[in-house]
């Protein structure tokens, strides 16, 4: 999921690679902090994510599994094997923002019985669709503003 952003790709870069701000726009994420000495966005630097579902709260372990300034950004969630990431492609207008995720881990037991008992939502992949969405114009609002 892609949008268009009229901000140069290091202005986009540093609000998409700051974990600590993604509460700002995220509509689960609550916010992350770095972990094991890392300060910011380094391939193996670990964060702590913090998410939020309704009455739902749980914590998240990530690594940076990708990073080339201003360009890529991606992490791994330790919980549910998904990776979360970004690519930044310069344009005449600005940068092309993509938000992509991709499972290849399995999810833990407290993961698998979070889904299938749907405490999550009953539609867990349009609800991260949508939330996908909604970060990413949360995104371009405050890198343009």
């Amino acid at each position: 999921m892609d949008i268009e952003v009229a901000a140069a790709p290091e202005v986009v870069w540093a609000l998409v690679t700051d974990i600590t701000r993604t509460g700002e726009w995220s509509p689960e994420s609550t916010g992350g902090a770095w972990r094991g000495g890392a300060d910011g966005p380094a391939v193996g630097a670990r964060f702590v994510g913090s998410n939020r579902h309704g009455p739902m709260r749980w914590r998240t372990h990530c690594t940076v599994v990708e990073c080339t300034e201003p360009k890529a950004f991606a992490f791994t969630v330790a919980e549910n094997g998904m990776t979360w990431g970004w690519r930044l492609e310069p344009t005449t207008a600005g940068t092309r923002l993509t938000q992509w995720r991709d499972r290849t881990g399995r999810l833990t037991l407290l993961a698998r019985i979070a889904v299938a008992s749907g405490v999550l939502g009953k539609d867990r992949e349009t609800l991260m669709v949508d939330g996908m969405r909604r970060s990413l114009e949360a995104i371009k609002a405050t890198a343009e503003a």
